[in-house]
């Protein structure tokens, strides 16, 4: 068993071409060039599976001190619960004339920018899987955040107030900073990304600011990765086909106002990771081939198959209803 990056993935890779997609995905995409995939599924054999099982640690247990001359107090145990998630394989498909094909240069002609889409759509597609996924109520997906953090210890019906207004003087910032603190410390280490939308990512940038937590640096892709108090901040961006945020901006539930969700990860293979199926790629690529008859060829980008894994309860957490505005 192992577990691998998908900048880890391109040392498998001997095609130019892969190896430019899997890039794509790295350079466009913080958490998809953050996760650890485990390699832990073999479909290989009559009967195969694609069906990962795991045990996620709900409720964590507790220790006591003995009085002398006393047994224990009652026996606590930690709360253990099997789960299963199936990998599903995330598709981006296109078509391209071939009178078309060649027209512009080789970076910007008909087949790169179907590509380049096909690639932002299955991105787009897995960041919103990886939030909205409901497996257990009919989806065709895997389970997300969103599903698997309902009624847990680290869900937060009502975050808060993060709005321009709200943090305006010195007092209501540090209760702001302080809810967010208290969030964060509720989760089983230190969070490896705060994952929310645009908005949220502006009022969680000002925050910092004020907090004077507040960091930014460039990653070895270029990408400018900000962060508060050394989380990162990650922007999760359309749904795939859509500019829908992939995290809703609830305008409707409190007039005049606007909430976000905030979702901090702590990413690692006992907290939240992918997993794919072993001695395939991560992502996979086919260009048209324009050799055979025919005037119009498919084109076609693939992740996985893939899915995610929270393997410990407060390895992720929400702040729900973040008033951002």
């Amino acid at each position: 068993m192992a577990a691998v990056t998908l900048a880890e993935s391109k040392k498998n890779t001997t095609d130019d071409i892969d190896l430019a997609v899997i890039d794509e995905f790295i350079k466009s995409d913080w958490f998809l060039s953050n996760v650890q995939f485990d390699d832990a599924v073999n479909p290989a054999g009559g009967g195969g599976t694609l069906t990962y099982g795991y045990t996620r640690l709900v409720t964590e247990r507790g220790a006591s001190i003995r009085d002398y001359g006393s047994d224990m107090p009652a026996e606590q145990a930690a709360v253990r619960q099997r789960y299963s998630v199936d990998l599903v394989p995330i598709d981006g498909t296109y078509k391209v004339d071939r009178d078309l094909a060649g027209l512009g240069p080789a970076a910007t002609n008909e087949v790169a920018f179907q590509s380049q889409q096909a690639i932002k759509a299955v991105r787009a597609k897995f960041n919103e899987t990886m939030i909205d996924g409901a497996r257990q109520t009919g989806g065709n997906g895997f389970d997300g955040l969103d599903a698997a953090l309902a009624g847990s210890t680290t869900e937060i019906a009502t975050g808060p107030d993060l709005s321009q207004a709200a943090v305006s003087t010195e007092i209501k910032a540090h209760d702001a900073i302080d809810a967010l603190d208290e969030f964060l410390s509720l989760l089983n280490g230190t969070a490896t990304a705060l994952v929310t939308n645009a908005k949220g990512v502006l009022r969680l940038r000002s925050l910092a600011r004020r907090a004077g937590y507040y960091e930014r640096e460039k990653d070895e892709f270029g990408r400018q990765v900000e962060s508060y108090s050394g989380v990162p901040f990650v922007d999760l961006g359309a749904k795939s086909g859509s500019s829908a945020p992939v995290i809703p901006v609830d305008t409707t539930s409190t007039p005049g106002s606007s909430l976000v969700d905030i979702y901090a990860v702590r990413l690692g293979l006992d907290g939240f990771h992918g997993v794919f199926t072993n001695g395939g790629n991560l992502v996979k690529n086919w260009l048209p081939d324009f050799e055979t008859p025919g005037p119009i060829k498919p084109g076609e980008v693939a992740m996985g198959p893939i899915a995610l894994a929270l393997k410990a309860t407060k390895a992720a957490g929400v702040l729900r209803n973040v008033k951002v505005a």
